[in-house]
């Protein structure tokens, strides 16, 4: 059975500083809008090229990483759906500073620089609310600068596991479901593998969390906060 098409608009409407635009502008830029689908697995595009737009995740699962020449790799960040990347180094006139990988079958759309750069000229609002999103996401980069230059491995995994139940609401026993694989998370909380493993080993002893595979229990999430010290 094949799959229906995307209502392109529609999607665009749940990029937040799209959001108050109308439905015509809408259209306008669906016209500069297209659909990528990717296999887990495969780069949507590597350090080093060209830009010319930015992109937003319908659904699946994108990373954002740089790689050492000696093959090491550094998760820059985890980009969810319903959340766009791209956006800043648009404007630079300047490369992709990190490849981009799908972590899961996903679902794309990107958008034209040249449609972004007419709203600009033409909307004000449309600009500071694009400024606004831009720094959000840097503000989310500093602080993640400084969870992994002040905390310990210990509370840099108890700290993602609370924001993941987060999510969810509510602070008694929550069952969570870890986004991606151990490998990518540990990258991202600048952890190797075996150091993750290793505090969750520590968590489950302690009774504070029960691990099966990607599924991760919180039994007392006050109680789990309260052991970053």
């Amino acid at each position: 059975m094949s799959t229906p098409p995307t209502d392109i608009p529609t999607q665009l409407r749940h990029i937040s500083f799209f959001g108050q635009l109308s439905d015509e502008d809408l259209a306008h830029i669906a016209r500069y809008t297209r659909e990528r689908h990717l296999e887990k697995g495969e780069v949507l595009f590597q350090r080093g090229d060209a830009v010319h737009g930015f992109y937003f995740v319908v659904s699946g699962q994108m990373k954002l990483a740089v790689s050492s020449p000696q093959g090491n790799e550094k998760v820059v960040e985890i980009i969810s759906p319903m959340q766009t990347f791209g956006e800043a180094v648009m404007f630079l006139n300047r490369p992709y500073p990190v490849f981009a990988e799908a972590l899961s079958p996903t679902h794309l759309l990107h958008i034209g620089q040249a449609v972004v750069s007419e709203l600009i000229d033409q909307d004000v609002g449309f600009a500071r609310k694009l400024l606004a999103g831009m720094a959000i996401r840097l503000h989310g980069m500093i602080q993640d600068v400084e969870t992994y230059s002040l905390r310990s491995s210990m509370q840099r995994v108890i700290g993602y596991l609370l924001q993941q139940a987060e999510t969810a609401g509510g602070n008694t026993s929550r069952d969570i479901e870890l986004p991606t694989s151990k490998q990518v998370i540990a990258s991202r909380l600048n952890l190797t593998p075996e150091t993750l493993s290793r505090i969750f080993h520590d968590l489950n002893n302690a009774g504070l969390i029960t691990v099966h595979g990607k599924h991760i229990t919180l039994h007392d999430p006050n109680r789990l906060a309260r052991h970053q010290g």
